[in-house]
């Protein structure tokens, strides 16, 4: 997926967070128990949370950030990959402020941060173990672009533009569920096959998939599309990044072992599906919780 060069990026609420002094071990984080009860509550995987806090001597990156000022069009965000960051931002913020009132609700913005190696939130401190993740305290999207390389060395995925914009476009999908209400209407965070908890997550893949179906037409203030034609190798590469995170796929390379009633985010196919569900029907689609157990 390319950006059109001369689309303006410019309005994409991204921040970088830069490295502060080290802090003390305990300083800022949340406890085990904590996180995998936030983890529950929430419905979004929080657990690399833990061991993840800030230790001692380490470098944290806390703060507001800075805008990324130097990316303001669709070249530099095909250049370089906080420009990308920012221009996915740009192109899902337009999109949701037009779709979001079209299925009857009221949008607000996320903040969108990258940082590297270890930073804090309002869910606590993070690192990059915990992965590209939404915390609804502080309304925050949170990525490691280091991610992206883990993405395909360790979990095999083909990797790709398209790809590390689902990967934002999935964690926006939280922020949806979070404003719309859709968090506290299903407030169970059981794990297994057919939970709330994956529900969720197929859901949040299904808002990314209805982003991508509707990102060439999306166009910035100028009337300029964001991003030009998916081209079906692109598709591939988002399908290949929702497969290498299904959870049957995690645990039979971890464990070997399959346990579906463990699940909180969906298997492989599951999320595969899902995505396409959005990306041809939209974002009205995409009630997973509407949906009977066998049918997910």
């Amino acid at each position: 997926m390319t950006f059109n060069p001369n689309a303006d990026i410019s309005g994409g609420k991204t921040k970088r967070r830069g490295r502060t002094a080290g802090i003390a071990a305990g300083g800022v984080g949340l406890g085990a128990i904590a996180i995998l009860l936030l983890s529950q509550l929430l419905g979004v995987d929080l657990t690399g949370f833990v061991d993840g806090g800030a230790s001692q001597g380490q470098t944290q990156q806390i703060g507001t950030g800075e805008e990324l000022t130097d990316c303001t069009t669709g070249a530099d965000a095909n250049a370089r990959i906080d420009c990308r960051m920012k221009g996915a931002a740009a192109s899902i913020e337009a999109f949701w402020t037009t779709e979001m009132p079209a299925l009857g609700g009221s949008y607000t913005s996320p903040q969108f941060v990258l940082f590297t190696g270890q930073t804090g939130t309002g869910c606590g401190a993070a690192s990059s173990a915990t992965g590209p993740f939404y915390c609804p305290t502080d309304q925050t999207v949170y990525v490691d672009t280091a991610f992206y390389d883990e993405l395909r060395t360790r979990f095999g995925s083909s990797g790709g533009p398209l790809a590390e914009m689902y990967v934002v476009a999935h964690e926006w999908g939280h922020h949806i569920q979070n404003i719309g209400g859709i968090m506290d209407a299903h407030p169970s965070r059981s794990s297994g096959a057919a939970s709330d908890s994956v529900r969720l997550e197929l859901q949040a893949d299904c808002f990314a998939g209805a982003w991508a179906g509707a990102a060439s037409t999306t166009k910035d203030e100028n009337g300029v599309p964001f991003l030009q034609p998916i081209t079906e190798a692109q598709i591939q590469d988002a399908l290949s990044a929702a497969s290498a995170v299904g959870d049957d796929r995690i645990q039979r390379a971890s464990t070997g072992d399959i346990q579906p009633d463990t699940w909180t985010h969906g298997s492989s196919e599951q999320r595969q599906r899902w995505f396409s569900t959005g990306f041809q029907n939209g974002a009205a689609s995409c009630d997973t919780f509407s949906v009977r157990a066998g049918s997910l």
